[in-house]
């Protein structure tokens, strides 16, 4: 039965991503996308210049991409931090990446527009992450609270700063800074979809490459460190991958949460806690979900409804749930 299901997560981005492309205010039917998308790859149909190709190719099709490639990295970090951390309830922006790609998003738009806003959002999330890695080491040898709390920190001090920005800065940038804040994949493109291979190249792959050792470190360190392995570097390792995918994801797309807190409970609930199934499955469905929540937030109404909301909406009730079965299913026991 658990083999079932891992099948049906695997291959669900590819289910929903199929349903996302054909759905939306201006109706594909499904033989028209298999039709367009035969046509751009194997150049089998030849459809000419019509609204729908455009559609299809230059502006579902790489949001579709884009958001299943940022749910993979969102979900994939999620996973990775709750078994270093050995709690369920870390989040992917629990060492201030949210807060540090916020500043970064704030000064850009109020103050320095000639910048990127992806590039000073990537920045300040790296440099929120070494901050707390920085404090956490005044402690002496780098543990899970000391870091848990220097991120808390960090994320309280870029929030101050963000405030100080929106309080500057005029109306219509303020608008800017809050819709950014609240995510969203209007925006995306084929250049943002290749800028997010960076996160999954230098972030989801090595995590899938080291998934077995979240098995080992879960257990605790004194197991761990008994069975030969280096607590201190690979947790180390772990947070700069996970950063970098995170980091690369939020820079792209603003703060989108729940994601890397929900998804890796949900496939727990599912699989079980064996890391070598159950982040390569947390990959796939968060991208399924994501797909799905976008999809959603921009075909609930007849404009985009920024997709942090949908996400935020949905992990509430499911969270109340959690609480309702006392947290033991979800993280396994």
């Amino acid at each position: 039965m658990k083999g079932i299901k891992a099948l049906i997560i695997l291959i669900s981005p590819i289910f929903i991503g199929w349903l996302a492309l054909f759905l939306g205010a201006y109706g594909v039917t499904p033989l028209m996308v298999l039709k367009i998308l035969l046509n751009e790859t194997l150049h089998i149909f030849e459809i000419g210049d019509i609204p729908e190709k455009a559609i299809i190719i230059d502006i579902r099709l790489p949001r579709v991409i884009l958001a299943g490639l940022v749910g993979a990295c969102l979900s994939g970090a999620g996973v990775t931090l709750q078994g270093i951390f050995r709690n369920p309830l870390v989040d992917p922006f629990i060492l201030g990446i949210s807060a540090g790609a916020a500043f970064g998003c704030a000064i850009t738009i109020g103050f320095i527009s000639s910048l990127p806003i992806q590039f000073m959002a990537f920045i300040f999330a790296v440099s929120a992450v070494v901050i707390a890695y920085t404090v956490a080491r005044t402690q002496g040898e780098i543990s899970r609270l000391p870091l848990i709390l220097s991120g808390v920190i960090v994320s309280a001090f870029f929030t101050a700063l963000v405030s100080i920005v929106k309080f500057l800065v005029d109306p219509h940038k303020l608008q800017s800074i809050v819709y950014w804040l609240m995510g969203s994949f209007s925006l995306a493109d084929w250049k943002a979809v290749k800028v997010s291979f960076v996160g999954v190249i230098f972030g989801v792959l090595p995590i899938f490459l080291m998934r077995w050792r979240l098995n080992v470190m879960s257990m605790g360190e004194e197991e761990a460190k008994a069975l030969g392995v280096n607590v201190s570097r690979d947790r180390i390792l772990f947070i700069v991958f996970s950063t970098m995918a995170v980091a690369v994801a939020t820079s792209l797309c603003g703060i989108i949460g729940w994601v890397g807190l929900m998804v890796p409970h949900l496939v727990r609930m599912l699989t079980g806690p064996d890391h070598k199934t159950l982040v390569p499955l947390s990959f796939t469905a968060g991208a399924s979900f994501m797909i799905a929540a976008d999809t959603v937030s921009r075909t609930l109404t007849s404009f985009d409804i920024p997709v942090g909301i949908i996400t935020a909406l949905t992990g509430a009730p499911f969270f109340i749930y959690l609480m309702k079965c006392g947290g033991k299913e979800a993280w396994g026991k």
